[in-house]
């Protein structure tokens, strides 16, 4: 039950705008270092970390989207086929 509840509140944060999150991340900034022991400060905390979550996501996903699509662009040049996964040899003495 838990997992679906986060499941569902994941899909809604998912269909935020991140451009409009971050124009909100400073007023939830101040909000934290200003502690008081209310719920709503609780609640700040909680929007910071999920407006610091989108962001942080949305910037790995486009790190791996750049690297799939040098990958692709890597291999269409030398003549192997698109999405290998490259090797990584380790050095041993």
């Amino acid at each position: 039950m838990l997992d679906k509840a986060l499941d569902r509140i994941a899909e809604q944060i998912i269909a935020l705008d991140e451009a409009s999150l971050s124009q909100l991340r400073r007023k939830y900034l101040d909000r934290l270092f200003n502690f008081e022991p209310t719920k709503e400060w609780e609640k700040a905390v909680i929007i910071y970390f999920i407006i610091n979550g989108v962001i942080a996501k949305n910037n790995l996903f486009n790190h791996h989207i750049l690297e799939l699509q040098k990958e692709g662009n890597k291999e269409s040049v030398k003549g192997g086929p698109k999405g290998a996964k490259k090797r990584k040899l380790k050095i041993i003495k």
